[in-house]
Order: C-alpha cells, then structure tokens, then sequence
C-alpha cells in the first residue's frame, strides 16, 4: 500500500481536521492523500438533523466510501458517528481530543437580556440553555460552521451555540463569548475528538492508525458511545455525557434532560472497563432516576 486515502466529509471544518490527520500520519512516516465527500447532510440544509436520522447523516456516506474500497479510512468527528458502527467497520483510533466543551458565540450568558434569541440546531444544547436560562428564545439553525457563525447579529440572533473544539480548529476562538461549563453543559457523546474508522478485516491499516491513537481519549470516547448506545439515542435526543481517564480510572458524567429544560437527570460512574461504566450510567438514568419518563424522550 502506497498511501492511506482518506475518506472525510467535504465542509470546510471536516477537511480541515482530516489535513490534521493526513499531517499526523506524515509525521510518523505514512503517507495519505484526502477523498473528500458530500454527504446528504451537507447538501439538505433546510431540514433539521433530527428529520434527517441524526448525526448519521454526516457519517453514512464517508462510511460506505470505506467499505466500498474507495477509501481505507474514515476521519469523522466523534459526535457525528452512530453509537454502533456498521458492519464491516471497526473505531480503530482517536487520534486526538481537544476542549469538549461549548461556547456562546456573540454574548456570554449574563449579556443575553430575557427574550433574547440563541441559535443551535441542537436538541441538547437547546434543552440545556432552556434550563438554564427558561426565557431565552432558542431557535434552529443549520449550515456549516462559517454559515452558522456568521448568523449572529442577523434575523434577530443575538448568540449562537458551537463546540469550542470546532473554533480551535479553525482558528476562531476569539469569538467565544463564554464558555459553558460543562459540569452543567454536559457535551455530546465524542464532542472534540476525531474518530478514525477503518475495515475490520484491514489489519495493515489498523497497524498504521495505533501508532496515532490517544489511549486514554479512545477509553473516555468509547465509555461516551457506549452510553449513547445503551440509551438507543442520538443526537436527536437531549442526553450528554463526558468522560475523562485520571491515573488508570475512568470517570463519566451524563445526563438526561426534556425537551423543554424544565426537568433533567445527572449522575456519575466510575471504574476501569468504558463499555461497562458507560453502559451503567445510561441504565442508571434511564430506568433508576426515570429519565425516560422526561419530556420528549422517545428513543
């Protein structure tokens, strides 16, 4: 094998941090090229996410280049890929985790005045700001990051919502007005890691990726999706989670929250193994602190 090709989203931010790969795998000898696609996701920017299936959108397309041997990796940002991963395709890296945490872009929390408009197209971070701050206007938004950033100001949105990871990779950090907390913004699932997929049977390019995979990053992303999975939730559903490793032990926190922000649930876990951690707090939520009985939750 020459070169590893690369599969990736065609936006602007998805190329960017797929160059962030390609200059990685440089780095340790590998050479790799970019396969750039549209994905539906891309292309269908009046209708919301959750209409359209979820994050999966943005991912089933760079996943079936893989499969289909166009490509020999998959580079995706971790919120964007389904909780279980199609047949044929393994999470074979992360290679790198970044400030999980969201910002408001245009004015901290204490500058937005009551009826205030935030744009965000999504279900938890609008559920989220709801309980935080109930007589904020929150309304939908979609397009690429550029699109979404450059809102603020117009059609009356006073602020919109993005991960503060996406802004460090485009060098646009400078207009984070506040970052939220995420001991209260609980993240999505993944939020600021890039996710490397690759064949299962492919264990040439398994071997190349290791070389780059960040260990402690893949234990708290993979402990993140196996909550997502025990939930059977996307990000059509307002549930979050964030994980971290500290000296061998993983811990995770999550939550729950209706559709309206008026009633959530938050607990914690900790242990050694991610699936099984992740999986307990989902099951802890969910069925001890009765968050499927919130509003809206319908998975």
């Amino acid at each position: 094998m020459s070169e590893l090709r690369i599969a990736t989203r065609r936006s602007p931010l998805a190329l960017r941090q797929a160059e962030s790969v390609r200059e990685r795998l440089a780095s340790l000898g590998v050479a790799s090229r970019l396969v750039a696609i549209e994905t539906s996701g891309d292309r269908r920017l009046d209708v919301p996410l959750a209409a359209m299936g979820g994050q999966g959108v943005f991912a089933a397309e760079v996943q079936r280049a893989v499969l289909a041997g166009e490509a020999d990796v998959a580079v995706h940002s971790a919120k964007d890929l389904p909780s279980t991963p199609p047949d044929g395709l393994v999470l074979a890296c992360v290679s790198e985790r970044r400030d999980p945490a969201d910002a408001l872009v245009g004015r901290s929390l204490a500058g937005l005045g009551p009826g205030a408009t935030v744009a965000t197209g999504s279900p938890r971070r609008r559920a989220l700001l709801l309980e935080r701050r109930p007589d904020l206007n929150v309304v939908g938004l979609r397009g690429n990051m550029a699109t979404r950033l450059g809102s603020v100001g117009r059609d009356g949105i006073d602020a919109v919502i993005a991960a503060i990871a996406a802004l460090e990779r485009l060098g646009a950090t400078d207009l984070v007005a506040e970052r939220l907390d995420p001991t209260w913004f609980v993240p999505q699932v993944g939020q600021g890691a890039l996710a490397l997929e690759t064949r299962a049977n492919d264990d040439v390019v398994r071997e190349r990726l290791y070389a780059m995979n960040d260990h402690e990053a893949f234990a708290a992303v993979s402990a993140e999706r196996a909550f997502l999975a025990e939930l059977g939730a996307g990000c059509a559903i307002p549930a979050g989670a964030l994980a971290r490793v500290d000296g061998g032990v993983l811990s995770i926190a999550g939550v729950m929250i209706g559709v309206d922000g008026a009633t959530s649930v938050r607990a914690t876990r900790a242990g050694e193994d991610p699936l099984k951690v992740g999986a307990a707090l989902a099951r802890h939520l969910r069925d001890e602190c009765h968050g499927a009985e919130l509003p809206g939750w319908e998975p």
